[in-house]
């Protein structure tokens, strides 16, 4: 069976497309658009489910932190892959997040990386930065910004990895949830297809994102929320810790929380970390955020 595989035509995208080509022992790449306006992540979904609903190709691939917690009807999520490393990225000066010099200027385009930046540190100037990953590293060399934040894992399949100056370790900022994971999805009722991507399934992966999509889809959060939540499998003691800070843009106020339990239940421990979080507040934070007109 010949295998296509929709992706945008990012590098990144190529990329991740690529990699989950070769796992599966060779398929055609089938480059879409993006369908939607700058600064709406869902476009960067839609294009690559519209391929698979008009059967331009069997298999879509997506960044996971980019898929919403609702699924398109006649679609389904069919594996993912192991993760790569889901920290976030510091690139520019500095050796540490206590060693960034006071009042550094820093660029991102995310509601969470500001909002646990700022809360850690309220000296620096985090102001938005967009484009893609060619375009955000050129901006810090032309010297709009002191420092970038990006994921390690995309300048890891970039090849890039070297331009980073540290990764910032997930007690000081959570990542966002699915971050590091690929998600491959299919037609409903595709068995063929399913029968051959199963075999690429990380079981540890799967069940991180799945607690941590749990958590997402129970808050009413999108990809825009400034929501971290990582899932952590310690396969050893079959053990699942997942982490979550919700905050508003501007660190001034945010939750951390964390539960711990059955690695063979994720749904169930993300339901019980949202459930915290929505009792000690979350809601009514991301109800603000959401509305959010002041700094960053």
């Amino acid at each position: 069976m010949k295998l296509r595989i929709a992706t945008r035509g990012s590098a990144l995208a190529l990329a991740q497309a690529g990699q989950v080509a070769e796992m599966l022992g060779g398929a055609e790449l089938v480059e879409v658009a993006s369908d939607g306006e700058a600064g709406d992540k869902a476009r960067f979904v839609r294009g690559v489910e519209r391929a698979l609903l008009d059967g331009e190709a069997e298999i879509g691939v997506h960044s996971a932190k980019d898929l919403p917690a609702e699924l398109t009807e006649g679609l389904m999520l069919a594996a993912v892959p192991g993760r790569e490393d889901p920290r976030d990225a510091w690139i520019g000066i500095g050796a540490s997040l206590d060693d960034v010099p006071e009042g550094a200027k820093v660029g991102t385009a995310s509601l969470r990386r500001a909002a646990q930046l700022l809360a850690a540190r309220p000296d620096l100037e985090v102001g938005e930065l967009h484009g893609n990953v060619d375009t955000r590293l050129r901006k810090l060399g032309e010297g709009e910004h002191d420092a970038i934040v990006l994921a390690v894992a995309g300048l890891r399949r970039l090849g890039r990895a070297d331009e980073i100056s540290f990764p910032i370790p997930t007690e000081a900022m959570t990542p966002a949830a699915g971050q590091g994971s690929l998600l491959l999805q299919i037609r409903e009722g595709d068995e063929a297809t399913l029968r051959i991507v199963d075999a690429i399934v990380d079981e540890a992966a799967l069940r991180e994102l799945t607690a941590e999509r749990t958590v997402v889809s129970l808050l009413g959060a999108t990809c825009n929320s400034p929501l971290g939540v990582y899932a952590k499998v310690d396969a050893r003691a079959d053990q699942t810790r997942i982490d979550a800070f919700v905050g508003l843009p501007d660190g001034s106020e945010w939750l951390r929380d964390s539960v711990e339990g059955d690695a063979a239940e994720p749904t169930l421990l993300g339901a019980e970390l949202a459930k915290r979080l929505l009792d000690t507040g979350a809601r009514e934070i991301l109800d603000r955020a959401e509305k959010w007109t002041g700094r960053v």
